[in-house]
This record gives C-alpha cells, structure tokens and sequence, in this order.
C-alpha cells in the first residue's frame, strides 16, 4: 500500500510557500532597520531625477509583465486564436522574465537603501510591502519551475500573482509620479 502522503503536494507547496515568506521578511525587516538615504543616487540622477528614472523603469517593467502574461497564456493554450505555441515561446518567456527581474532590481535596491520600508502613508506602504512580497513571489516561482509533480495551477498563480503586483508596484509609483503625485 503507496503512502498518501509521499504523492501529496503540500509539503512541496508550504516549503516553497515559506522560502518566498522568508525571502519577503527579510527584505522587510532589513528595509525596516536600516536607516535611510535619501541623498543617493540611481546611475547618476539624484533628487527628483531619480522618480524620473524609476518611473520608466518601473513602466519598462510593467510592458516586460504584459508580455510575460500574454507569452504565459499562449504557452498554456489560452490565447484566444494563438494556437500551439511554438517551442521558442518557452524559451522566450524565461527570457523576458529575467529581464523583468533584472531591470526591477536597481529600482528595488536603490528603493530599498535610499528610503528603506516605510509605512508612513497608504501609498507608500503598499509599494513597500508590494515589493518585499515581489521578490518573495519571485523565489517562490522559480523554486516553483524547478519543483517535480505540482498541481497545474501553481505556476501560473505565482506567475499571475507577480504581474499583479507589478502592477500594483507601477501604480503605486510611476503612475503616482506621472501624475503629478497623486494617485487617480
């Protein structure tokens, strides 16, 4: 008689759960703790250049996740019209979701020393902790890509979830500056 616990996903699911928990609290706690430079600069720009800056990259990041969604859905079949996707899809898509991850990181880090975690006001909160939970999510995905034997779902939840909050990142940050701080 098989164990039913040897086939259950769940212990897969809660460990790749709690690696992207981990990974998102200490992004928390370090932004928490340390303490703040508002002097620093992004590749040169300083002061308001820099909301300038972060905010194309912010929307750089938002058209990569529009592409990552619509590769994700052709790859899964559910792109209306689109058909099979051909091999190079896959390859692709793994392709821009690195970039994605690669243009948000100087954003991230500068975010991260220059301001830290703030919970000062809505705004600011939610972008802090979007993206402490962005980079958790991210860990969780590609931990995820390498796991064996996961329901079907798993991947496109995180991968949806990342896109959400991407959104929810550039909303809270370049729409917010291309506004005229303030959000709409």
């Amino acid at each position: 008689m098989r164990n039913p616990a040897a086939r259950s996903p769940a212990p897969r699911l809660i460990i790749i759960a709690a690696a992207g928990l981990v990974v998102a609290a200490a992004i928390l706690i370090a932004g928490r703790v340390h303490h703040p430079n508002y002097y620093l600069g992004l590749f040169g720009r300083t002061g308001v250049d820099v909301y300038s800056l972060k905010s194309l990259l912010a929307t750089v990041a938002l058209g990569l996740a529009a592409v990552q969604v619509t590769l994700a859905l052709w790859l899964y079949q559910k792109l209306p019209g689109a058909g099979r996707a051909p091999k190079p899809i896959g390859l692709t898509h793994r392709m821009v979701g690195s970039v994605l991850v690669i243009v948000t990181l100087p954003v991230a880090v500068h975010c991260l020393l220059a301001y830290g975690v703030q919970l000062s006001s809505l705004r600011v909160a939610v972008h802090s902790l979007a993206g402490c939970f962005f980079y958790g999510a991210f860990v969780a995905k590609v931990i995820a890509v390498q796991s064996r034997k996961l329901p079907g779902w798993v991947l496109p939840v995180l991968g949806g979830l990342l896109a959400v909050v991407i959104v929810l990142l550039w909303y809270t940050s370049a729409l917010w500056y291309y506004n005229g701080y303030s959000l709409p």
